[in-house]
C-alpha cells in the first residue's frame, strides 16, 4: 500500500481508538445512571396499592416503584387521583379561584395544597422516567460507538495502518 493509504489508515485507527474508548465509557455511565435512578426511587418506598387501580395499571398492584416505567405508571395513577380530587382543575386554576374568593377559603386552600403536592410528586416521577430514557439512549449510543470503533479499526488494518500504538 502507498503512504497515503497508510496515513488514512492511521487517521482512521485514531478515530477508531477514540470511539472504542468513548463507547464503553458511555455504556458504563448509562448503567451507573440507571442504578442511581433505581436507588433513589427505591428509597422513596412508593408502592402501588393492592386494590383500586385503574384497569390499565392493574398489573402494577402491590409493586414498588423502582424503574422509570414504574415511575411513569405511578405518575399516571397520581394524575387520575388529582383529576378526581380537584375536579380536573390544576394548581394554577385553583389558585386563581382562591384569589377570586378573597384568599381565605379554607376548602380551596386545602384543595390547592393537595394539587400542589400531587403535581410536584408527579413531576418528580416524570423526571425519573425521562432520566431513565436518557440512560437508555446513552447506553445505546455507547454500544453503537463501540461497534463503529471496531469496524473502523478493521478498516484501518486493511489500509495497512500501524494500529499497535493507536
Amino acid at each position: 500500500m502507498d503512504a497515503s493509504h497508510r496515513r488514512a489508515g492511521t487517521l482512521i485507527a485514531a478515530v477508531a481508538t477514540t470511539l472504542g474508548v468513548a463507547g464503553p465509557v458511555m455504556v458504563l455511565r448509562g448503567r451507573s445512571g440507571r442504578k442511581e435512578i433505581r436507588t433513589e426511587l427505591a428509597a422513596q418506598k412508593i408502592t402501588f396499592p393492592h386494590h383500586g387501580l385503574p384497569a390499565d395499571l392493574a398489573a402494577y398492584a402491590g409493586r414498588r416503584v423502582e424503574t422509570g416505567p414504574e415511575a411513569h405508571a405511578y405518575a399516571e395513577f397520581i394524575k387520575g387521583n388529582l383529576a378526581h380530587a380537584t375536579g380536573g382543575r390544576t394548581y394554577a386554576e385553583i389558585t386563581t379561584e382562591l384569589h377570586a374568593a378573597g384568599g381565605d377559603d379554607e376548602k380551596l386552600s386545602k384543595l390547592r395544597q393537595t394539587a400542589f403536592m400531587g403535581q410536584t410528586l408527579r413531576g418528580s416521577l416524570l423526571s425519573a422516567y425521562q432520566a431513565w430514557h436518557l440512560t437508555t439512549l446513552v447506553m445505546g449510543l455507547g454500544a453503537l460507538l463501540t461497534g463503529a470503533g471496531a469496524a473502523l479499526m478493521a478498516t484501518a488494518r486493511t489500509l495497512g495502518a500501524d494500529t499497535r500504538c493507536s
